[in-house]
């Protein structure tokens, strides 16, 4: 189990270190749609961003900053899922 974990994590980073390089600039779904329909400058700007614009914040390479945005993002959410089934399984007896 531990091994497919780790390998399910491996090919997530690198598809998120990689992929990420070919990401659209343009608005996403959602943003198109509320500047097509008008509302889009009635949007409220969250308290931070952990990633604007889906880089990392400072003087880097464009490229290197999505992929790593994209590693690290991959990272939190796997600590966050994994963090998570351990407590909901910690007080889960074994079934005989």
């Amino acid at each position: 189990m531990r091994r497919t974990v780790l390998a399910m994590l491996g090919i997530s980073i690198l598809i998120a270190g990689v992929l990420s390089w070919f990401a659209s600039t343009l608005p996403d779904g959602l943003e198109r749609v509320a500047l097509d329909r008008g509302f889009f400058s009635k949007a409220v700007e969250p308290l931070y961003k952990l990633f604007p614009d889906y880089t990392l914040p400072g003087d880097m390479n464009e490229f290197l900053s999505r992929g790593l945005a994209g590693v690290i993002g991959t990272l939190i959410v796997f600590g966050a899922v994994l963090g998570l089934g351990k407590v909901i399984t910690r007080n889960r007896k074994p079934e005989d």
